[in-house]
């Protein structure tokens, strides 16, 4: 399987990746590249990938881990990932956390600060994360079982902005490989792997579609689900990219944003004329921006039940106290919180 070349083994991974990224520009020769690394199977597999391939790309490495401090060996951990860089011979960052995050969501939105500002600081381009296709696919089912629409379900891109407007791009190479196949490079180079016990825990939702719900999808329903799922993910990305791009021109064509005299106002007609998946995202976005609140279905659907509506209809308060009400062929959003 492996054959050692320049020094390093080379396996088919390595000639997956490489490929992969000749095929995908995610990143460019020469790029300098901060790369997440928690101690994990799935980012000492993609640090060593990439260490090994950086003779044939001229990349600059550098690795930031993010110590959370929610266990009690997570500085042993940040040790761990230290000393494995000093073997490897690429510059290493910790970054402890000075707040305790309550939530995953709390800890990745700090988590993806602390990327931004040391990136900008080391002067990368890229920042490199360890996700796979089976992150892929838990992302697709934990957000299905939600209630997302087709964005939640594309979660997960190749590669995106690491923030909005941000210069940095935010990539993830190992995403055409499962977690089994991490695992599995990690051990055919005997590489040094840190267990996190918060990955057993059953009182995240994450994990128990890891645990549970996808290995009860592999054994009854389709061994290959991890790539399946990764691949409808992979589809829909480019099929929601269509529809935003159409929905923004929409937007355009009938949304008149708000004044300091006058209320969000929608054209009636040329909406009404339009698909209703193109109704929706643009009174989604209006609502994005016009009610405090997070935007369901059904708020979006009472938005949708005007457009024909007769003149003088309203719809009962949004959250935050907004209403929609219907004046010729206009829909106005009043007494919203500005």
């Amino acid at each position: 399987m492996a054959h050692s070349m320049g020094g390093s083994a080379w396996s088919t991974t390595h000639a997956g990746v490489h490929r992969l990224l000749k095929r995908r520009p995610l990143l460019p020769r020469g790029a300098t590249v901060l790369v997440a690394v928690s101690g994990g199977q799935d980012s000492v597999c993609l640090l060593k990938l990439l260490v090994d391939l950086r003779p044939k790309w001229g990349w600059r490495l550098r690795v930031l881990h993010c110590d959370h401090r929610w266990r009690g060996d997570s500085a042993a951990n940040a040790a761990f990932v230290q000393q494995l860089c000093n073997q490897w011979e690429i510059a290493c960052r910790i970054v402890t956390a000075e707040a305790d995050y309550a939530t995953e969501a709390a800890a990745r939105h700090w988590r993806y600060r602390v990327f931004e500002e040391w990136a900008m600081q080391e002067n990368c381009t890229h920042v490199a994360t360890g996700h796979t296709a089976s992150d892929r696919a838990e992302t697709l089912l934990y957000n299905l079982l939600r209630g997302s629409g087709l964005d939640g379900l594309q979660a997960l891109a190749w590669q995106r902005p690491l923030s909005v407007g941000s210069a940095v791009s935010l990539v993830r190479p190992l995403l055409e490989l499962t977690r089994q196949q991490t695992s599995d490079f990690c051990r055919q180079f005997d590489l040094p792997i840190w267990a996190d016990a918060t990955n057993q825990d059953m009182a995240y939702a994450r994990n128990r579609i890891r645990l549970e719900l996808l290995p009860y999808v592999r054994d009854h329903f389709n061994p290959g689900a991890d790539a399946t799922l990764a691949h409808t993910a992979e589809l829909l990305v480019a099929e929601v990219a269509l529809l935003e791009t159409m929905a923004a021109e929409l937007y355009e064509q009938v949304v008149v944003p708000p004044t300091e005299s006058g209320p969000w106002q929608i054209a009636r007609s040329p909406l009404a004329a339009a698909p209703l998946a193109l109704q929706r995202r643009v009174l989604r976005r209006v609502l994005h921006r016009a009610i405090a609140a997070q935007v369901s279905f059904d708020h979006i659907e009472k938005l949708v039940a005007l457009l024909p509506a007769p003149n003088g209809s309203q719809s009962d308060p949004f959250p935050g106290g907004a209403i929609a009400l219907v004046t010729g062929d206009w829909l106005l959003l009043v007494g919203q919180e500005q």
